[in-house]
């Protein structure tokens, strides 16, 4: 059971930093550090986004506009934590 919570763990961590390097390389081409015409940046890129979108749309869509501002991600980390937090509880309670 500890190996079972170690790899939940460890999926949680993985796609949390997944949602965080996808928050760094929006922000690095907004201000054009990156460009998205170099192969390797748009690979990354549509890498980073194929595994963040199908989480991210939809609570895009429940949010209010905010003017050109982005909060999804936060909220995506913020929601990851509890679930991962809860997760690893009832797992731990089962012992």
């Amino acid at each position: 059971m500890e190996s079972l919570i170690w790899l939940v763990n460890t999926l949680f961590t993985l796609y949390w930093w997944i949602i965080l390097a996808m928050v760094v390389m929006s922000w690095l081409t907004a201000f054009n550090i990156v460009n998205q015409t170099n192969p390797y940046v748009r690979q990354i890129s549509y890498f980073l986004r194929r595994l963040t979108e199908p989480v991210l749309g939809p609570i895009r869509r429940i949010l209010p506009d905010l003017g050109g501002i982005d909060i999804s991600p936060i909220i995506l980390l913020i929601a990851l934590e509890f679930l991962r937090r809860f997760v690893i509880g009832q797992m731990v309670a089962l012992l």
